[in-house]
Protein backbone atom coordinates (compact mmCIF):
# COMPACT_ATOMS: atom_id res chain seq x y z
CA UNK A 1 0.00 0.00 0.00
CA UNK A 2 1.39 3.39 -0.99
CA UNK A 3 2.03 5.70 1.93
CA UNK A 4 0.51 9.14 1.78
CA UNK A 5 3.00 11.62 0.41
CA UNK A 6 5.38 8.94 -0.85
CA UNK A 7 7.28 9.60 -4.07
CA UNK A 8 8.65 7.19 -6.68
CA UNK A 9 12.29 7.03 -7.72
CA UNK A 10 14.97 4.73 -9.11
CA UNK A 11 18.75 4.59 -9.23
CA UNK A 12 21.79 2.37 -9.72
CA UNK A 13 23.30 1.30 -6.39
CA UNK A 14 26.95 2.16 -5.72
CA UNK A 15 27.22 2.06 -1.94
CA UNK A 16 26.16 -0.34 0.81
CA UNK A 17 27.70 0.61 4.13
CA UNK A 18 28.18 -1.83 7.00
CA UNK A 19 24.98 -2.67 8.90
CA UNK A 20 24.43 -0.86 12.17
CA UNK A 21 22.16 -2.01 14.98
CA UNK A 22 18.86 -0.18 15.35
CA UNK A 23 16.20 -0.60 18.02
CA UNK A 24 13.54 0.55 15.56
CA UNK A 25 14.58 -1.12 12.31
CA UNK A 26 16.57 -4.22 13.52
CA UNK A 27 19.63 -3.23 11.48
CA UNK A 28 20.02 -0.31 9.18
CA UNK A 29 22.18 -0.10 6.10
CA UNK A 30 22.96 3.24 4.51
CA UNK A 31 22.89 2.83 0.73
CA UNK A 32 23.51 5.29 -2.06
CA UNK A 33 23.24 5.31 -5.80
CA UNK A 34 22.95 7.48 -8.87
CA UNK A 35 19.82 8.12 -10.89
CA UNK A 36 19.58 8.19 -14.66
CA UNK A 37 19.75 11.97 -14.35
CA UNK A 38 23.30 11.63 -13.00
CA UNK A 39 22.40 12.81 -9.48
CA UNK A 40 23.06 11.09 -6.17
CA UNK A 41 20.41 9.48 -3.98
CA UNK A 42 20.91 8.19 -0.43
CA UNK A 43 18.55 5.43 0.77
CA UNK A 44 18.23 5.14 4.54
CA UNK A 45 17.32 3.29 6.64
CA UNK A 46 17.29 0.00 4.72
CA UNK A 47 16.73 -3.16 6.86
CA UNK A 48 18.67 -5.08 4.25
CA UNK A 49 19.13 -8.50 5.87
CA UNK A 50 15.40 -9.00 6.53
CA UNK A 51 14.25 -7.89 3.10
CA UNK A 52 12.56 -10.47 0.91
CA UNK A 53 15.30 -12.36 -0.99
CA UNK A 54 14.07 -11.00 -4.33
CA UNK A 55 14.48 -7.45 -2.97
CA UNK A 56 18.14 -7.82 -2.01
CA UNK A 57 20.30 -5.78 -4.34
CA UNK A 58 24.03 -5.59 -5.05
CA UNK A 59 26.37 -2.87 -6.20
CA UNK A 60 25.41 -1.86 -9.76
CA UNK A 61 21.81 -3.13 -9.36
CA UNK A 62 19.04 -0.83 -10.51
CA UNK A 63 16.30 -0.39 -7.92
CA UNK A 64 12.87 1.21 -8.00
CA UNK A 65 11.26 2.31 -4.74
CA UNK A 66 9.01 4.74 -2.93
CA UNK A 67 10.33 7.19 -0.38
CA UNK A 68 9.38 10.03 1.91
CA UNK A 69 11.48 12.86 3.32
CA UNK A 70 12.85 12.61 6.86
CA UNK A 71 12.63 15.57 9.22
CA UNK A 72 15.74 14.22 10.96
CA UNK A 73 17.89 14.14 7.81
CA UNK A 74 17.47 17.19 5.58
CA UNK A 75 20.44 16.53 3.28
CA UNK A 76 19.26 17.00 -0.31
CA UNK A 77 20.23 13.50 -1.44
CA UNK A 78 18.61 11.65 1.50
CA UNK A 79 15.48 9.56 1.02
CA UNK A 80 13.56 7.56 3.62
CA UNK A 81 12.83 4.39 1.68
CA UNK A 82 9.69 2.31 2.15
CA UNK A 83 11.28 -1.19 2.21
CA UNK A 84 8.18 -3.00 0.98
CA UNK A 85 8.27 -0.94 -2.23
CA UNK A 86 11.75 -2.05 -3.33
CA UNK A 87 11.97 -3.68 -6.75
CA UNK A 88 15.34 -4.86 -8.09
CA UNK A 89 16.08 -4.59 -11.81
CA UNK A 90 19.03 -5.20 -14.10
CA UNK A 91 22.62 -4.19 -13.39
CA UNK A 92 24.32 -1.17 -14.89
CA UNK A 93 26.35 -2.64 -17.74
CA UNK A 94 30.11 -2.78 -17.31
CA UNK A 95 30.49 -0.97 -20.63
CA UNK A 96 28.42 1.99 -19.34
CA UNK A 97 29.81 2.52 -15.84
CA UNK A 98 32.80 4.78 -16.44
CA UNK A 99 31.07 7.19 -18.83
CA UNK A 100 28.05 7.35 -16.51
CA UNK A 101 29.96 7.95 -13.27
CA UNK A 102 33.13 9.85 -14.18
CA UNK A 103 31.22 13.18 -14.27
CA UNK A 104 30.53 12.72 -10.53
CA UNK A 105 34.20 12.49 -9.58
CA UNK A 106 35.46 15.60 -7.78
CA UNK A 107 39.00 16.84 -7.17
CA UNK A 108 38.61 17.39 -3.43
CA UNK A 109 36.30 17.51 -0.43
CA UNK A 110 36.42 21.30 -0.75
CA UNK A 111 34.90 21.07 -4.23
CA UNK A 112 32.09 18.88 -2.91
CA UNK A 113 31.58 21.22 0.05
CA UNK A 114 31.34 24.22 -2.28
CA UNK A 115 28.59 22.47 -4.24
CA UNK A 116 26.79 21.44 -1.03
CA UNK A 117 27.11 17.76 -1.93
CA UNK A 118 26.85 15.16 0.83
CA UNK A 119 28.07 12.28 -1.35
CA UNK A 120 31.23 12.34 -3.43
CA UNK A 121 33.64 10.21 -5.44
CA UNK A 122 37.36 10.99 -5.23
CA UNK A 123 40.27 9.34 -7.02
CA UNK A 124 43.23 8.56 -4.73
CA UNK A 125 46.75 9.19 -5.99
CA UNK A 126 47.95 6.43 -3.65
CA UNK A 127 46.02 3.87 -1.59
CA UNK A 128 46.90 1.39 1.12
CA UNK A 129 44.49 -0.98 2.87
CA UNK A 130 45.29 -2.09 6.42
CA UNK A 131 43.42 -4.32 8.85
CA UNK A 132 43.39 -4.20 12.64
CA UNK A 133 42.24 -7.29 14.52
CA UNK A 134 39.42 -6.54 16.95
CA UNK A 135 40.03 -7.58 20.53
CA UNK A 136 38.40 -10.78 21.75
CA UNK A 137 36.25 -8.84 24.21
CA UNK A 138 35.07 -6.33 21.59
CA UNK A 139 34.19 -9.11 19.16
CA UNK A 140 32.29 -11.10 21.79
CA UNK A 141 30.41 -7.95 22.79
CA UNK A 142 29.38 -7.33 19.16
CA UNK A 143 28.27 -10.93 18.74
CA UNK A 144 26.17 -10.83 21.93
CA UNK A 145 24.45 -7.59 20.95
CA UNK A 146 23.64 -8.83 17.43
CA UNK A 147 22.31 -12.12 18.85
CA UNK A 148 20.06 -10.23 21.27
CA UNK A 149 18.78 -7.99 18.48
CA UNK A 150 18.08 -10.95 16.17
CA UNK A 151 16.16 -12.76 18.93
CA UNK A 152 13.98 -9.70 19.53
CA UNK A 153 13.30 -9.25 15.82
CA UNK A 154 12.45 -12.93 15.30
CA UNK A 155 10.00 -12.76 18.19
CA UNK A 156 8.07 -9.73 16.98
CA UNK A 157 8.75 -9.44 13.24
CA UNK A 158 10.55 -11.51 10.61
CA UNK A 159 12.97 -14.36 11.31
CA UNK A 160 16.48 -12.96 11.57
CA UNK A 161 19.90 -14.48 11.99
CA UNK A 162 22.49 -12.61 14.05
CA UNK A 163 24.96 -10.68 11.96
CA UNK A 164 28.41 -12.24 12.05
CA UNK A 165 30.71 -9.29 12.85
CA UNK A 166 33.85 -8.93 10.81
CA UNK A 167 36.82 -9.78 13.09
CA UNK A 168 38.91 -6.94 11.69
CA UNK A 169 38.45 -3.22 11.15
CA UNK A 170 39.75 -1.88 7.85
CA UNK A 171 41.48 1.44 7.38
CA UNK A 172 42.33 3.10 4.08
CA UNK A 173 45.35 5.37 3.90
CA UNK A 174 45.37 7.44 0.74
CA UNK A 175 46.74 10.56 -0.91
CA UNK A 176 44.41 13.13 -2.45
CA UNK A 177 44.86 15.13 -5.65
CA UNK A 178 46.78 17.83 -3.77
CA UNK A 179 49.21 15.26 -2.39
CA UNK A 180 47.81 15.35 1.16
CA UNK A 181 47.94 12.04 3.02
CA UNK A 182 44.63 11.01 4.55
CA UNK A 183 43.32 8.14 6.64
CA UNK A 184 39.76 6.86 6.94
CA UNK A 185 38.08 3.91 8.62
CA UNK A 186 36.43 1.82 5.90
CA UNK A 187 32.67 1.38 6.33
CA UNK A 188 32.22 -0.47 3.03
CA UNK A 189 30.19 -3.66 3.58
CA UNK A 190 31.53 -5.28 0.41
CA UNK A 191 35.12 -5.08 1.69
CA UNK A 192 34.28 -6.78 5.00
CA UNK A 193 32.14 -9.43 3.30
CA UNK A 194 34.91 -10.25 0.82
CA UNK A 195 37.46 -10.52 3.62
CA UNK A 196 35.29 -12.94 5.61
CA UNK A 197 34.74 -15.12 2.55
CA UNK A 198 38.46 -15.24 1.76
CA UNK A 199 39.36 -15.69 5.44
CA UNK A 200 37.23 -18.83 5.68
CA UNK A 201 38.93 -20.19 2.57
CA UNK A 202 42.55 -19.14 3.09
CA UNK A 203 43.06 -17.67 6.56
CA UNK A 204 43.68 -14.07 7.65
CA UNK A 205 47.01 -13.31 5.99
CA UNK A 206 46.07 -14.63 2.55
CA UNK A 207 42.64 -12.98 2.71
CA UNK A 208 44.26 -9.62 3.42
CA UNK A 209 46.83 -10.16 0.67
CA UNK A 210 44.06 -10.87 -1.86
CA UNK A 211 42.14 -7.75 -0.87
CA UNK A 212 45.23 -5.54 -0.93
CA UNK A 213 46.06 -6.79 -4.43
CA UNK A 214 42.48 -6.12 -5.53
CA UNK A 215 42.33 -2.52 -4.30
CA UNK A 216 45.96 -1.36 -4.28
CA UNK A 217 46.87 -2.86 -7.66
CA UNK A 218 44.00 -4.09 -9.83
CA UNK A 219 41.44 -1.39 -9.03
CA UNK A 220 43.99 1.39 -8.54
CA UNK A 221 45.64 0.77 -11.91
CA UNK A 222 42.29 0.57 -13.75
CA UNK A 223 40.61 3.41 -11.88
CA UNK A 224 39.75 3.31 -8.18
CA UNK A 225 37.23 5.75 -6.76
CA UNK A 226 36.62 6.25 -3.05
CA UNK A 227 32.99 6.97 -2.17
CA UNK A 228 32.34 9.26 0.80
CA UNK A 229 29.20 10.36 2.61
CA UNK A 230 28.88 13.13 5.15
CA UNK A 231 27.92 12.20 8.71
CA UNK A 232 24.15 12.33 9.20
CA UNK A 233 24.45 15.03 11.87
CA UNK A 234 27.88 16.58 11.38
CA UNK A 235 27.48 18.27 8.01
CA UNK A 236 27.09 21.63 6.31
CA UNK A 237 23.32 21.23 6.06
CA UNK A 238 23.16 21.21 9.86
CA UNK A 239 25.45 24.23 10.09
CA UNK A 240 28.61 22.26 10.92
CA UNK A 241 31.77 21.36 9.04
CA UNK A 242 31.33 18.22 6.95
CA UNK A 243 32.66 15.02 8.48
CA UNK A 244 33.33 12.71 5.53
CA UNK A 245 32.95 8.93 6.02
CA UNK A 246 34.43 6.35 3.66
CA UNK A 247 31.58 4.11 2.50
CA UNK A 248 32.81 2.51 -0.72
CA UNK A 249 35.86 1.43 -2.73
CA UNK A 250 34.67 1.20 -6.32
CA UNK A 251 36.30 0.37 -9.61
CA UNK A 252 35.40 3.09 -12.10
CA UNK A 253 37.80 2.84 -15.02
CA UNK A 254 39.65 5.99 -16.03
CA UNK A 255 39.97 4.77 -19.62
CA UNK A 256 36.39 4.64 -20.89
CA UNK A 257 37.50 2.90 -24.07
CA UNK A 258 38.91 0.11 -21.93
CA UNK A 259 35.59 0.01 -20.16
CA UNK A 260 33.86 -0.58 -23.48
CA UNK A 261 36.18 -3.45 -24.33
CA UNK A 262 35.38 -5.14 -21.01
CA UNK A 263 31.65 -4.93 -21.54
Amino acid sequence: MEQSGAMNDECFILVKALPHRSSKYFETVCCAGVGRDGLWRRQYPVPFRILDPKQKFSRWSSIKYQFTRSKADIRTESQKVLPESLIVGDELKRSERARFLNPLIRNSFNEADAQCESLVLLRPQMVRLTAQQKSKNDLQDEQAKHAELAAQTSLFDKPAKPLEPCPVEFTVEWKDAAGKHRRHICDDWETSTAYMRFQRMYGHHEALRVLKRKYEQEYFEAGLALAFSTHSRRNITNGMKNQWLLVGLIRIDVNTQGDLLLG
